[in-house]
């Protein structure tokens, strides 16, 4: 991908050393070693799943109840953080969706949209069909990679754009399923906006998407008519006084926060530093993040296995709880020169330093 924000001449030394990095060639004794030692972990458990998933949501609507009915505004703020968390890690279980088979722990898909997609309206379409073109092999990092912009390349000011926009998407969502849904119903060059733009969780700006067939088409009309009826109802309650606006102003406010803390995550979660290259699966691993213990942090802000997002990357069909073991037994069995230690990283705050340096390079 080529940026508008990038020049040939003030950003070719960046532009040369993101080229080389692509063509890196694959560490096949860390692949077969990654495929061999964790074979016994594919296996998704049913029992964590809905545990991991119902505790969270119970705690983020309880947080949302709690922060609703305060009065005084440090009971309000600690509450929404409570929720935030929890809608936070019961929302990230939507990743799970797109890579688990749905038999494998049956009525989960169902649950989630009932209880996380609609109501929050990011029903479980916007990714699936979307985040499969991520971990393909010839898509990764190129212009036909839905997940990624190669914001390492970009000027400094994009990074904090990345971000601040996200604050933005609760209402995006809202016209997007009170307006724009029943619109393109009756106006065929919508429709076909909406799908291609504005159906997926996306940030590549110049991916366009598909539209569904068969039982995913099925699918994502119930579910997008089931939200866009849930933001007519909630936007009309609200302008019939039967929902007070302060409510409705939490209820955004911890919804921004839920995707505000998302973008921070996906800010780290690679290294960005492609330039639309087809690249090697070693490649794509080291330019993708781990954070492993000791930390304890990215355990919030990066939960539900994605502290182990490069790995993720390399076993793409692990179950998120199998992943703390896989990268347990990977790190013991690989020597300390292994390509696999290199994708690993302390924290957040380096991470960002380091993204922020490569900008300012560009500049």
């Amino acid at each position: 991908m080529k940026s508008a924000a990038l020049t040939p001449d003030s950003l070719s030394p960046l532009r040369e050393a993101a080229s080389a990095k692509s063509r890196v060639a694959d560490d096949m004794a860390m692949i077969r070693a990654a495929a061999e030692l964790t074979r016994d972990l594919n296996a998704p458990n049913p029992w964590i799943y809905w545990a991991d998933f119902l505790g969270f949501t119970i705690l983020g609507y309880a947080g949302l109840f709690m922060a609703l009915g305060a009065a005084q505004p440090f009971a309000v703020v600690g509450w929404a953080i409570v929720s935030i968390i929890g809608l936070y890690r019961a929302g990230l279980f939507i990743h799970e969706l797109t890579h688990i088979k749905h038999s494998a722990v049956p009525g989960f898909r169902l649950a989630w949209n009932l209880l996380i997609g609609v109501p929050l309206l990011v029903p479980s379409f916007l990714y699936e069909g979307i985040h499969n073109l991520h971990h393909a092999r010839t898509r990764y990092g190129t212009v036909e990679d839905p997940e990624y912009l190669p914001l390492a390349l970009m000027k400094p000011w994009t990074v904090p754009l990345f971000v601040l926009v996200a604050a933005l998407g609760p209402i995006a969502l809202l016209v997007r399923f009170a307006v724009l849904t029943p619109l393109s119903a009756v106006i065929p060059p919508l429709r076909t906006l909406v799908v291609e733009r504005f159906s997926g969780l996306i940030i590549n700006p110049v991916f366009r998407r598909r539209p569904p067939e068969g039982d995913a088409r099925r699918d994502w009309l119930f579910l997008e008519t089931a939200c866009s009826l849930w933001a007519i109802a909630l936007l009309s309650a609200v302008a019939g006084g039967f929902i007070p606006l302060r409510d409705f102003l939490m209820f955004l406010g911890v919804l921004s926060g839920v995707v505000v803390l998302n973008q921070i995550r996906t800010l780290v979660a690679h290294l960005w530093e492609n330039d639309g290259d087809v690249m090697s699966v070693t490649a794509q691993f080291l330019d993708s993040v781990n954070v492993p213990p000791p930390g304890v942090l990215p355990a919030l802000w990066a939960p539900v296995g994605l502290r182990y997002h490069a790995l993720h990357h390399l076993l793409p069909g692990l179950p998120y709880h199998a992943l703390g073991e896989a990268h347990r037994r990977l790190s013991a069995a690989l020597v300390p020169e292994s390509t696999y230690h290199r994708a690993s990283y302390d924290g957040l705050p380096g991470l960002v330093i380091r993204l922020m340096g490569n900008t300012a390079k560009g500049a």
